[in-house]
């Protein structure tokens, strides 16, 4: 049994790469060695889960008690979709929250961040997002940077959707090690930029 759970929630209106980038990162990780174990949740059972671009992807199972919880962005500019449906519904920030205090590390990418806002996770910290939200992120009082990986220890966030794969890469390196993320990297031919700059 893996000794680091990570579980990405999936929701109706999430972008793709948001969630499958980093979900191919740790599943990597974990053939390179890393003791992880990642797996696509909702928080309700249901079979399909349709995302912002219609690609319609199968869950895993439903939300657990994850060391590590992934928020993919997604639909924040549309009414009634994706992160502004979850935002506005309010059940997916209560649940992070939950989740967090419980002790997980929580990670968003993209406008997944306004998720951890609502759920007051990201007051005073620092924290990165997609463009369009910035001005909505700081406005919960979150100290906005323009970094494609923020790390505030507990609370992790990303900017636009491929900052996501850094984020996913940055977590492998933290609690894995070098060796691990550059193997992951490699294997995935993608070449990481300055991450916090």
């Amino acid at each position: 049994m893996a000794d680091t759970t990570v579980e990405i929630v999936l929701f109706d209106g999430f972008d793709e790469l948001d969630a499958i980038g980093p979900y191919e990162v740790f599943e990597n990780a974990a053939q390179a060695g890393a003791s992880l174990e990642t797996t696509l949740v909702t928080l309700e059972e249901t079979d399909i889960v349709t995302a912002s671009h219609d690609l319609r992807v199968e869950s895993q199972g439903t939300l657990g008690e994850p060391d590590v919880l992934l928020v993919p962005g997604g639909g924040w500019t549309t009414a009634n979709e994706g992160v502004r449906a979850a935002v506005e519904g309010g059940v997916l920030p209560d649940t992070v929250d939950e989740r967090y205090t419980e002790g997980a590390t929580v990670a968003s990418v993209c406008t997944g961040a306004m998720v951890l806002a609502e759920a007051g996770l990201l007051e005073g910290r620092p924290a990165a997002t997609h463009p369009v939200a910035e001005d909505d992120l700081e406005a919960h009082a979150a100290n906005v940077v323009d970094k494609r990986v923020v790390d505030d220890g507990d609370v992790l966030t990303a900017g636009g959707v491929t900052s996501g794969i850094d984020l996913a890469l940055w977590l492998v390196e933290r609690e894995f090690g070098e060796d691990v993320s550059s193997e992951v990297s490699e294997e995935m031919q993608y070449e990481r930029s300055n991450v916090f700059g």
